[in-house]
């Protein structure tokens, strides 16, 4: 019998075994980031179909979109921590799965914008269409403010019922900060990894969800 995490997975070779590595990916830091990833697939899918996006038609892009949704975080972990940013790495570590599948060169460069790109608020919602979709389904999960914009709100809680949030901000947050803590050049001071690293060194006690998240 399939979970609502494999019912929500496109049937495709290369989308089972992205959200194959992907679980395997973020076993050590629990369900959390997993779950997040899967939502942020189906709330980019949603909006592609919301807005009658020429992505809907084409089962290629759409596994694409899931691909790079399903990695976008996996910069995160500790398989992928390397001394870039954790979204350029996230981003290559996306790659470099995609070229095992024989991905073309054009869609590996998507992906690698689309999760290189997903922290990037003005940029990524204007340097192309997909990458738009991946940095909205990222604010969909986590902004009511674009559920509201986007009239996403009763999708948004049909979803979260299936696939919980585990207090996902607070172990994006965390995993974020204690890699950056380490290495203090994956968190330059503009980015979004610097804004974190700056919130926890003002109040290092703190213990909740990151006030800069």
């Amino acid at each position: 019998m399939s979970s609502p995490m494999e019912d929500n997975v496109p049937r495709s070779p290369l989308c089972q075994q992205a959200f194959a590595l992907a679980t395997e990916t973020f076993a050590s830091r629990g369900q959390a980031l997993l779950n997040h990833s899967l939502r942020v697939f189906l709330f980019a899918k949603w909006l592609a179909e919301k807005e009658s996006s020429p992505l809907v038609h084409d089962p290629h892009q759409l596994d694409l979109l899931f691909v790079t949704c399903i990695c976008h975080d996996f910069g995160a972990t500790n398989a992928y921590d390397g001394h870039e940013r954790f979204e350029v790495c996230g981003a290559d570590a996306a790659v470099r799965f995609l070229q095992s599948q024989q991905t073309s060169d054009v869609d590996c460069h998507k992906a690698w914008t689309g999760i290189a790109l997903h922290t990037s608020p003005g940029i990524a919602e204007r340097i192309d269409p997909f990458t738009r979709l991946v940095r909205l389904g990222v604010l969909i999960d986590f902004r009511q403010k674009t559920r509201d914009e986007f009239d996403a709100n009763d999708y948004y809680e049909k979803v979260i019922s299936e696939i919980p949030r585990l207090e996902i901000e607070k172990q994006l947050g965390d995993a974020v900060v204690a890699q950056a803590l380490k290495q203090r050049d994956k968190a330059p001071p503009a980015s979004w990894a610097g804004v974190l690293l700056r919130s926890h060194l003002e109040d290092p006690t703190w213990s909740g969800v990151n006030k800069a998240f």
